[in-house]
């Protein structure tokens, strides 16, 4: 992991005045707790790894509502693919041969009569 780029104090103080992103930018989730490290207590130290835990939570919600934003997009477009007609493609439906003849016939019959 990359070391913080700042004191934890500074970290503290930005998680203090509520300025998480600030926070974020200044290494909160590279911040790991030493029992060494007497730069803060340990009360405080938790105070920035439970942060770290809040904004880990809050992203993975994050990910699972655009998951499930997707996935339902996804079946939304997909019932209404079988919603749609079928594509038609031609508006008159071709007639048997024999009955083309018949039709021809009837025609020509209609033409050569006289008008009344």
């Amino acid at each position: 992991m990359p070391a913080v780029s700042t004191s934890p104090q500074q970290l503290l103080q930005f998680v203090v005045d509520d300025d998480l992103d600030a926070a974020v930018r200044a290494g909160l989730m590279d911040y790991t707790a030493s029992p060494d490290d007497t730069a803060l207590s340990s009360a405080q130290s938790q105070q920035l790894l439970d942060a770290q835990q809040h904004l880990r939570t809050a992203w993975a919600a994050r990910e699972r509502h655009r998951a499930r934003d997707a996935r339902l997009a996804r079946r939304a477009a997909e019932r209404e693919a079988r919603r749609a007609p079928p594509p038609v493609a031609n508006s008159k439906p071709a007639l048997p041969s024999a009955a083309a003849a018949i039709l021809a016939r009837a025609k020509a019959r209609a033409a050569e009569k006289p008008s009344s």
